[in-house]
């Protein structure tokens, strides 16, 4: 294979978000991470769903699928298992995956297919103008609002967790730096890796602003936070490390963590499939009619 460099992993094409919109901060982690992995071009797939996220594959050179509103993880998680071989990233605002994707997001954690969701959170639906996004706090009123956010907020983290997410984090999208190395983590990761992501919308959230942010944040792992859970874990230490991960879940104004929250190992979706597809993933469905898989026996095998 031919020796790969950062640019190899560039369209080109020019982004055409906001000046300062964190999603540029995003999109060079995510490139850094790619090629610091050195991952097969042809090999790669990113996901995105409808916002100011969804541009996001465009920018990669890597291949790239933008989806329906929403939609993004069931599509995603399709293509997984259709080609087991593929390192496969979803992208997606908190509008895309906590609004009209909840649904998709909670049914994902059930499976703990092997990829990597990653959600832009800007509290604020910035493509269309600046509307309150499911993670915006109640009585809070942005620039882009005529009157104060009705609604209650959903923490990502927690949803994550409920839902069986099995590694969990959060980063910043200026500290680029950072965030490149937990996106490398959550692609490592066996299972599936949630990745939220704070950034600034600078046109219409004028509350949580970068000046805002920073003198907040700090790392879970400076003040010795572990998040690995391992297996077979006593039941009184994994209530513990439940408790601890719910505290700093909730942590939020003052003070507010970034890092890993939470890093499982169970078996993924893929290797479940095995007792129902003995020669699976060795050979997939995305080899085509000559693949050796009894699709149509399974199918009848569940029937009513």
């Amino acid at each position: 294979m031919v020796e790969l460099k950062l640019t190899d992993y560039k369209a080109d094409k020019h982004p055409d978000w906001c000046p300062g919109c964190g999603d540029f901060g995003i999109l060079s982690a995510l490139q850094m991470a790619l090629f610091e992995l050195r991952l097969d071009p042809s090999r790669t797939v990113i996901f995105s769903g409808i916002g100011c996220s969804g541009k996001t594959p465009h920018y990669l050179n890597v291949y790239g699928v933008h989806t329906l509103h929403g939609r993004v993880l069931p599509i995603a998680q399709g293509a997984k298992l259709a080609n087991p071989h593929l390192t496969v990233v979803a992208v997606g605002g908190d509008g895309d995956g906590l609004g009209i994707g909840a649904g998709h997001f909670v049914a994902a954690g059930r499976r703990n297919v092997d990829m990597l969701y990653i959600l832009y959170d800007n509290e604020v639906y910035g493509l269309t103008k600046g509307q309150a996004g499911p993670t915006l706090g109640l009585g809070e009123k942005t620039k882009s609002l005529p009157k104060p956010n009705p609604q209650g907020k959903v923490n990502p983290l927690l949803l994550a967790f409920a839902s069986g997410y099995t590694w969990i984090a959060r980063g910043y999208a200026y500290d680029v730096k950072g965030l490149k190395e937990l996106i490398k983590e959550g692609i490592n990761h066996k299972g599936l890796a949630f990745l939220h992501v704070l950034q600034p919308c600078p046109t219409y959230n004028d509350l949580h602003t970068k000046e805002w942010f920073a003198p907040r944040l700090y790392r879970l792992e400076e003040e010795g936070y572990d998040p690995l859970i391992p297996p077979g874990l006593p039941p009184e230490a994994l209530e513990a490390r439940m408790a601890r991960f719910q505290q700093k879940a909730l942590e939020w104004g003052e003070r507010i963590p970034v890092g890993v929250f939470w890093k499982a190992e169970l078996p993924t979706f893929e290797a479940r499939l095995k007792a129902y597809l003995p020669r699976y993933p060795e050979a997939y469905p995305a080899q085509g009619p000559e693949a050796p898989l009894d699709l149509e026996g399974l199918l009848q095998e569940f029937a009513l």
